[in-house]
């Protein structure tokens, strides 16, 4: 009977298209998590919470320069993407731990090999940035 329906095959490939997420679209809004889960603290903040709960101050320090304001946002994005687990206990001082969701615990192991390529490259990675910066004085010279 939906076939009667005059506009249903199209509201039904409109709600096909909600449901799948195609990050080369501008308007996609799987964009957001993407940039959630791939912005710089955040792939720390999941790596880290790989080997376990940790507690912000925790986080704070074992993750290099970051700022206590972008460590709360990032957090912030992430239990609202659903990666990371907020748990808050009523005790004085307060007490707050992080913890991975199974969907964070899935991401944050494809950030881990991403983070291990990145350290065990790092020397490719810095003599290709070396190579570069000296071959437009090579070009020049010829």
């Amino acid at each position: 009977m939906s076939t009667d329906t005059p506009g249903a095959s199209l509201r039904a490939a409109l709600a096909r298209q909600t449901q799948d997420a195609h990050l080369l679209a501008a308007t996609c809004p799987s964009r957001a998590v993407l940039s959630h889960l791939t912005s710089r603290w955040a792939v720390l903040v999941l790596v880290l919470l790989l080997s376990g709960t940790r507690r912000f101050s925790e986080l704070r320090r074992e993750v290099g320069g970051v700022s206590e304001k972008m460590l709360a946002q990032t957090l912030e994005a992430l239990a609202g993407d659903g990666f990371v687990l907020r748990q808050a206990y009523l005790v004085i001082p307060p007490k707050v731990e992080y913890s991975l969701t199974p969907l964070g615990r899935e991401a944050a192991e494809r950030l881990a090999v991403l983070v291990d390529w990145i350290e065990d490259n790092y020397p490719r990675i810095e003599q290709a940035r070396a190579d570069l910066a000296t071959a437009p004085a090579a070009q020049n010279a010829a």
